[in-house]
């Protein structure tokens, strides 16, 4: 959905780009009255956008209000920032701060034209109906915490280790990362020699390797 307010602002060119993009993505255009300037429905998830297609640092303080505004209205909301030349983006990162806007809450997105913003538009509306159907943000949250859980225990079976303490627990954590991602380059010397180092430990510390 087009907000009619939003599009009877904007160059015919610029329409008419975006309803050719649109149609060649199968999606289909509709012109309403709604707040945001942009609404996708994908998935079972609704996605707005605010898209401002070229910055007025004298507008500023319309913009942000707005954004305020609709970001209480919409779990999803996206504002894209048409900023093509480097003083209009120092001048929408100042008043970004200025503002006092909480990163990615809601995501802005500065780009270089409005049909690079649009293309931005679509493929987050797409993204986040994908994610819906998949519920890849539910796995990515349950893997996260199994993650932590895996973390914590191998944590406390190490300091469990007479003469070994959380430091030198959490020393090890990063070359067992390594050897998880390239087990044909790693050893298991890399998790002990690090230890044995920081330690200051010998040969007859009560670790013995075997071939």
């Amino acid at each position: 959905m087009m907000s009619t307010s939003w599009r009877d602002k904007q160059h015919p060119n610029l329409i008419n780009f975006i309803a050719t993009f649109l149609a060649a993505n199968l999606y289909r255009l509709n012109f309403l009255s709604v707040s945001p300037d942009f609404i996708f429905n994908n998935g079972g998830t609704s996605v707005a956008f605010i898209f401002e297609t070229n910055w007025d640092s004298e507008n500023e303080s319309a913009v942000f209000s707005r954004v305020n505004t609709l970001k209480r209205q919409f779990k999803h909301l996206y504002v894209v920032v048409v900023v093509p030349t480097g003083e209009q983006n120092e001048s929408f990162n100042q008043s970004y701060f200025k503002y006092g806007m909480e990163l990615g809450c809601p995501t802005f997105v500065p780009v270089c034209d409005p049909e690079m913003g649009f293309e931005k538009i679509v493929k987050i509306a797409h993204a986040r109906g994908v994610c819906k159907q998949q519920d890849i943000v539910t796995t990515m949250r349950n893997e996260r915490v199994q993650a932590v859980q895996c973390m914590d225990a191998f944590l406390r079976v190490l300091t469990s280790i007479p003469g070994i303490d959380s430091h030198d627990a959490n020393a090890l954590l990063a070359p067992l990362k390594q050897l998880q991602r390239h087990p044909r380059n790693s050893s298991w010397k890399t998790l002990i020699f690090p230890l044995r180092r920081q330690r200051g430990l010998s040969g007859s510390s009560g670790i013995h390797s075997t071939t």
